[in-house]
């Protein structure tokens, strides 16, 4: 009887002995290594905890092409933020010239997040790539720097001041006028964003938002926030290309939920747009001289405007693409992988026409309200609903919610495909209210 510990005998592939057959895999090998080194290279620019990143390295997988990630995660636990070239993204001057000495001759450059659209418009000016001045970058970032740009252009844009957090909780109110909005100058997804109707409402708004701010790497990004005249009307976003200083739109979404405050969290987006051509030829035009505004003229733009009675609006024109897995959408809509349309922009090639082929749209599903999440119920129900292509959830069991201003995440998304934008809110609408959001009071241990 052979003992226990006896070791096991593991078949073995069969070796490769005769000389055909070693030659032709040498001649694989030779392939492969030549692909390796003609394929174009792009440099992504990233802090670690983006979730852009995945998706642009199976783009460019997909694409046949290197992606060489630049990001401040030098001990992450993902390969190609641990293999790749790591920045100080707190000190972006020397992380430019870092990249501009040693970053492996890229063909392109791609900024993930806003906070490193400067970064890479350094670089790409650095090493004489496509891409954007910094001066841009800067515009696109810092809200109240692209309304003081905007309006000197003439392009449309609310009333706006910028107040410091210390003269709003001392009551020190210049002559304003209500509703206003409060911003934070520098963060995205509405975090942090306060409609206020009188001065008390307008008080506690800065006592919220200074929490916010408190931990931003600039100064007067913790001591200052923007106050702007409150526009109705309807809400809408544009994805778009910048090729050469050329606008190209890529998708337009309506947000049919009224976003009227106090805080705006985003939830549907559905495409096609209902808009007239008339106003969508009108839109492109704000959009474009946004960008001729700011300066910027290569790579992706994510959009943000108020139409109403008085004409387009610009609130937000960011130097990226589209939020959360919200890219998704557009390849819902049209087919097309929006990563992929970005990289191959970065290499300077024009974008193609975009056609939609089918109606679709996104629920960006909210925090109903603060605690831990115990389990979300009715999941299957959900993703039986006719017309919906995928749900995904990205907060799981024992996760802490917190629910906008203060918070800056959803639960997941759910998408859906139709004939027709109507029937599309109508599958998402059906799914969400399928969904039950079990959550457990959140209680902090304080010690005695």
């Amino acid at each position: 009887m052979a003992p226990a510990c006896a070791p096991v005998a593991v078949p073995r592939a069969a070796a490769v002995t005769s000389a055909p057959e070693i030659a032709k895999h040498q001649r694989a090998d030779y392939r492969r290594a030549a692909a390796v080194m003609t394929a174009p290279r792009v440099l992504l620019i990233t802090p670690r905890y983006s979730y852009r990143i995945a998706a642009y390295l199976q783009a460019a997988k997909t694409l046949g092409m290197q992606v060489i990630v630049a990001s401040d995660g030098p001990h992450s636990l993902i390969g190609a933020l641990q293999k790749g070239i790591h920045l100080d993204l707190q000190n972006p001057q020397a992380a430019c010239e870092q990249l501009v000495s040693h970053a492996p001759a890229p063909h392109g450059i791609i900024a993930t997040d806003d906070n490193v659209v400067e970064l890479a418009a350094c670089v790409a000016q650095g090493l004489g790539l496509p891409g954007n001045p910094p001066s841009a970058g800067r515009f696109a970032r810092r809200k109240d720097h692209a309304r003081a740009r905007l309006q000197a252009r003439g392009v449309p844009v609310p009333a706006h001041q910028t107040m410091a957090l210390t003269d709003i909780a001392a009551g020190a109110f210049p002559d304003i006028t209500f509703p206003l909005v409060v911003k934070p100058l520098a963060m995205s997804a509405s975090r942090g964003v306060i409609r206020v109707d009188d001065h008390d409402a307008l008080r506690l708004a800065g006592q919220r938002i200074a929490r916010i701010v408190a931990t931003s790497a600039h100064v007067d990004e913790r001591e200052r926030v923007l106050l702007e005249e409150y526009l109705p009307g309807t809400e809408i976003a544009v994805e778009g290309l910048l090729h050469r200083g050329r606008l190209h739109i890529v998708a337009v979404f309506d947000k049919p939920e009224p976003l009227t405050g106090p805080f705006f969290e985003e939830s549907y987006y559905v495409t096609p747009s209902a808009l007239t051509a008339t106003t969508l030829r009108d839109v492109t035009e704000v959009v474009q001289a946004t960008c001729d505004a700011y300066g910027l003229r290569h790579g992706p733009i994510h959009a943000e405007l108020r139409i109403n009675a008085e004409g387009v609006w610009v609130l937000e024109t960011a130097a990226r693409t589209i939020g959360g897995q919200c890219a998704m959408l557009v390849e819902f809509a049209t087919g097309q992988s929006l990563e992929e349309l970005v990289l191959r922009n970065a290499l300077d090639e024009p974008p193609p026409v975009s056609r939609l082929h089918n109606a679709a749209g996104v629920l960006m599903i909210p925090i109903p309200r603060p605690g831990v999440l115990r389990r979300i119920e009715g999941v299957l129900d959900a993703q039986r609903v006719p017309g919906v292509e995928k749900l995904e959830l990205w907060v799981r069991e024992g996760h802490e919610l917190v629910p906008l201003p203060e918070g800056a995440s959803y639960l997941g998304f759910i998408f859906a495909t139709g004939d027709d934008a109507r029937q599309v809110q109508q599958s998402l609408r059906h799914a969400h209210a399928c969904l039950n959001i079990v959550t457990a009071p959140k209680w902090d241990i304080v010690a005695a």
